[in-house]
């Protein structure tokens, strides 16, 4: 083997490795980091399409 082939079967080890440590935490733990946070967003931003009056007309009468 040359040292290019060592480098290419050393990385190949280390992508293994990694691959196998994530699969895993991924078994124990799952997935724990949603795939959008809280500072992904624009807080102002509307996502359900309902705006603030529409929230404010669903409150109920006792907590009004």
């Amino acid at each position: 083997m040359t040292t290019s082939d060592d480098a290419d079967h050393q990385s190949s080890d280390q992508r293994d490795a990694e691959r196998e440590r994530r699969r895993r935490l991924a078994a124990a733990f799952g997935d724990a980091v949603p795939d959008q946070t809280s500072d992904d967003v624009d807080p102002r931003e509307d996502r359900s399409g309902k705006g603030d009056d529409w929230y404010r007309e669903q409150v109920p009468p006792h907590h009004g």
